[in-house]
């Protein structure tokens, strides 16, 4: 996608994981409390399924491997909905624009994979299940802020040129001012929300902010695996 077109005309891979995720809370909304809810614990990553639980639960085994991916598209309410989306609008489509629609998916569901081992590495046998594409998200916003500050906007253009954009090492990343400023300021947001309670299918926990911070760190790291743009597409293959 140019670069030139306007901002709201986001990237297929973008409108099409907003979409999906928007349609599975509809059809939520639909049923009725009980089937939601199996439909929930199904999809939902639970870290008990991995201390003798899986058995237990809705889906059965088979959800102790497929819940690392479809924990991502289910959320616990429109609110939580509608800010994931939003940053993944600001975030995921710097990412899209560079890197192309199929490897934003495949990034994508690498960094909230990451992040689902993260959270379970710290909450083992833990029954309070965990929703949301934030991690992935996370995993996005540590990828675009790889190269996001060094994109320029060209006479005419209406968004900035995050396709030839320099890609920062990971040495000048954690050396950029503006980018340690935001890091501190998100860290922050997280630090507070891990803090609030909330309550997922009856049962009350904080933020999975473990698996926010898994699906950064992985998003920063391997970034440079998927990108395409900037230095990398027109020097030699560097390491991430």
């Amino acid at each position: 996608m140019a670069a030139s077109e306007p901002i709201l005309n986001v990237p297929r891979s973008v409108a099409g994981s907003a979409a999906l995720m928007t349609g599975i809370q509809l059809i939520r909304g639909l049923l009725p409390d009980e089937l939601d809810l199996t439909v929930l614990l199904a999809l939902a990553f639970i870290p008990a399924r991995y201390s003798g639980a899986a058995a237990e639960l809705p889906g059965g085994y088979l959800t102790a491997v497929t819940s690392f991916v479809t924990y991502m598209v289910v959320h616990a309410g429109w609110v939580h909905l509608v800010v994931n989306v939003l940053w993944m609008l600001a975030f995921g489509s710097a990412v899209a624009r560079r890197v192309g629609d199929l490897k934003f998916l495949y990034f994508s569901v690498l960094c909230g994979v990451a992040g689902a081992f993260t959270h379970l590495a710290f909450h083992f046998g833990d029954m309070a299940p965990v929703v949301g594409a934030s991690a992935a998200i996370s995993g996005q916003m540590a990828g675009a802020l790889r190269f996001i500050f060094k994109a320029q906007r060209l006479p005419g253009e209406r968004t900035p040129d995050f396709i030839h954009a320099p890609l920062m090492s990971l040495g000048q990343t954690l050396r950029d001012q503006r980018i340690l400023l935001f890091l501190v300021f998100w860290v922050g947001i997280n630090a507070y929300f891990g803090l609030s309670a909330v309550k997922i299918a009856g049962q009350e926990g904080g933020i999975a902010w473990e698996a926010h911070i898994g699906g950064f760190v992985c998003g920063l790291l391997l970034f440079g695996l998927f990108d395409k743009g900037g230095a990398a597409s027109e020097e030699t293959p560097r390491l991430p």
